[in-house]
């Protein structure tokens, strides 16, 4: 089974191959060339393909840029397939110094952006944070996340939603934004400057719901099930991710055709979100599914 993700840039000729756990330590690599990539055996292993211009390595994914000699849908599945056996084989995608005491603040940026949901503020950082979505609703919840737990003590946050390079905080009323998207914002942008863990993956709580979704569940619904978890992660997730929410399928009723899912992040209790799932989820699978019965419910809507 493949490890690696295909996924599609904005820019036509970069391919990103998304592994399921961090591959650096918070830090970005460029390379241009099989010489600049002495620290990744696995760069350099790439630049043997001709039509490799440039490698970036990020986070949890390795991008790669292309000359125009070939097309990626051409190529992609068999880079995919070199990568694994690659890591398989036990290579070294990058060598990393360790990082020097006057060297420990890695600057990062972060900003605020609105949603369509008022209690909710999403603030963006410029690089990776999580390989897992989570969300938290107390600080009983956040075990697993030393920057949500030290949120939670502010007295306007609600509830945390953290996903890729973002972290969505649900405020009480009793705040107005603002007021606080400074301190926030602020108290975020310190935390992860100094090192501070934002998700430990080894305490995380096993979602039931977020297990259906991936590969080694995935295989055991049934085949509508299956059809829906594709559409929604392929059309509907990137429009909630880009709002700082998410979406998980729960279940679906084949009896009546009814498919429940949950609303996370910004999309959890948002006034939109009765909107969304009836005109725009609940049509796009009657269509898609060609099946007009389809009816779409958020358990925690």
């Amino acid at each position: 089974m493949k490890n690696v993700i295909i996924k599609e840039t904005q820019n036509p000729a970069i391919l990103k191959f998304e592994f399921p756990d961090f591959i650096t330590q918070n830090n970005n690599y460029e390379f241009k060339n099989i010489d600049e990539a002495v620290s990744s055996p696995l760069a350099q292993q790439l630049f043997y393909l001709p039509f490799v211009k440039t490698v970036y390595i990020s986070g949890n994914f390795i991008a790669i840029e292309r000359y125009n000699i070939v097309e990626w849908n051409d190529v992609k599945d068999a880079v995919a397939e070199q990568i694994d056996d690659f890591v398989a084989k036990g290579g070294t995608i990058i060598t990393e110094e360790a990082p020097k005491p006057w060297d420990k603040k890695q600057p990062a940026t972060v900003y605020g952006e609105t949603t369509p949901n008022p209690s909710v503020l999403k603030f963006v950082v410029s690089r990776m944070i999580t390989t897992e979505a989570v969300e938290f609703k107390n600080i009983d919840e956040a075990a697993a996340s030393p920057l949500a737990q030290e949120l939670f003590k502010f007295p306007f946050v609600k509830e945390i939603f953290i996903d890729e390079n973002y972290v969505s905080v649900t405020k009480y009323d009793i705040a107005d934004w603002a007021e606080i998207t400074f301190e926030i914002r602020s108290f975020i942008k310190d935390f992860i400057e100094n090192g501070g863990t934002v998700i430990d993956n080894s305490k995380l709580v096993k979602n039931p719901t977020a297990e259906k979704q991936k590969i080694s569940n995935f295989d055991n619904l049934d085949v509508t099930s299956q059809q829906i978890v594709n559409i929604l992660e392929e059309y509907v997730k990137p429009a909630v991710q880009a709002d700082g929410g998410n979406i998980l399928f729960d279940s679906y009723d084949e009896a009546d055709h009814r498919v429940k899912v949950i609303l996370q992040g910004a999309c959890s209790g948002c006034p939109s979100s009765t909107f969304t799932l009836k005109n725009g989820i609940e049509n796009m699978l009657k269509d898609m599914l060609k099946n007009d019965n389809i009816k779409v419910e958020a358990l925690n809507a």
